[in-house]
């Protein structure tokens, strides 16, 4: 079969802006530059994009992990928060036996 076996290549965050910065501050064409770094160049292109839209926070990691470890971390808070007051609730809820004025 066709495409079989076939890894994707994965290229790290430096890589990255190392090929855009070729293409927007050394005066390279896009072309020049994939052609001689072995990648397509709408890949390039595509890399240049992010990086113009997202300046330094381009090429976070794999995904949008800094979004979504920063939403796990919010939702870790909110359910130990959760937990407190549930357990307060338990605890003050709780008859004394000692409350003689009833």
């Amino acid at each position: 079969m066709e495409g079989e076996g076939v890894k994707k290549k994965r290229f790290d965050r430096d890589f990255k802006i190392s090929a855009v910065k070729m293409v927007t501050q050394e005066g390279h064409t896009a072309a020049e530059v994939a052609r001689s770094l072995g990648i397509h160049p709408n890949q390039l292109y595509s890399w240049k994009r992010k990086y113009s839209n997202d300046g330094e926070k381009a090429f976070p990691g794999k995904g949008h992990l800094t979004e979504i470890s920063a939403l796990r971390r919010q939702l870790r808070e909110v359910e130990m928060e959760r937990d407190i007051l549930k357990k307060a609730v338990g605890i003050f809820s709780k008859p004394t036996g000692n409350d003689s004025s009833l």
